[in-house]
């Protein structure tokens, strides 16, 4: 973890509730990781996934959820905020050749990040991607530049109609491991395949870095913080 100032580089709007901002000056980060922003005229840090971090040039994408994300859509370009970088514990790289990578409407920002470093690592790359309809798939066009795309939709609008976990079925046949990231009840639903994979979660943060316990989870090995053990966990130790 490092305490970093960070310039804001762009700050644009994907769809109506969706946002992407680039930060300059960040320390190397690893896929899965997160950081915590401090927004100008708020006292708690806000943690979000890495989408894309090349060169010190940091990705975030968020979605406006509250007062917090609603301010950070009226942050300027050049404007500098208090982050803390190289948060939690990211995915693995290592031991699958054919990875599936899962994502679930906002849950699809962290893999874009993962897919290129998967892909140039010269793996055989599978990307599912999931949402209630086709404006839910963001980046459709980045990340599938790493690999071979599936869209899933819940009213058929892109794809097979349906959810994750049916659409994944044939897609398991042809891979060795899978990486998810999406709404609680996908996951859950994704774990129960007894496939090998990593899930990563989301969770309600105070501090970010393992101090206030905020974050636990229940695991087969006892409780653990999403921001310090996590946010990636393999699927079989969570207890949902």
């Amino acid at each position: 973890m490092k305490k970093e100032v960070l310039k804001v580089l762009s700050n644009e709007k994907l769809t109506e509730t969706i946002f992407e901002m680039r930060l300059s000056g960040s320390s190397p980060m690893l896929p899965g990781q997160f950081v915590e922003l401090l927004i100008p005229g708020f006292s708690l840090r806000r943690p979000f996934s890495v989408a894309e971090y090349d060169k010190g040039i940091l990705t975030i994408i968020y979605k406006v959820m509250g007062r917090g994300t609603e301010e950070m859509t009226t942050i300027k370009k050049n404007t500098k905020i208090d982050t803390l970088t190289g948060l939690g514990r990211g995915f693995s790289l290592s031991g699958s050749e054919h990875p599936l990578l899962i994502g679930g409407g906002i849950g699809i920002a962290p893999l874009i990040y993962l897919a290129r470093v998967l892909y140039e690592r010269e793996k055989s790359v599978k990307i599912l991607l999931c949402g209630r309809c086709n404006n839910d798939l963001i980046k459709q066009e980045e990340i599938g530049k790493y690999g071979e795309v599936f869209f899933a939709t819940d009213d058929g609008s892109c794809g097979f109609k349906g959810n994750a976990l049916e659409a994944a079925q044939s897609l398991f046949k042809q891979t060795d491991h899978y990486y998810a990231c999406g709404p609680m009840p996908m996951l859950k639903a994704l774990a129960t395949n007894n496939k090998k994979g990593e899930l990563s979660l989301e969770a309600h943060m105070g501090c970010g870095f393992g101090a206030c316990m905020g974050c636990s989870i229940q695991t087969t090995d006892g409780p653990k913080r999403v921001c310090k053990e996590g946010p990636v966990f393999q699927a079989g130790e969570v207890i949902f």
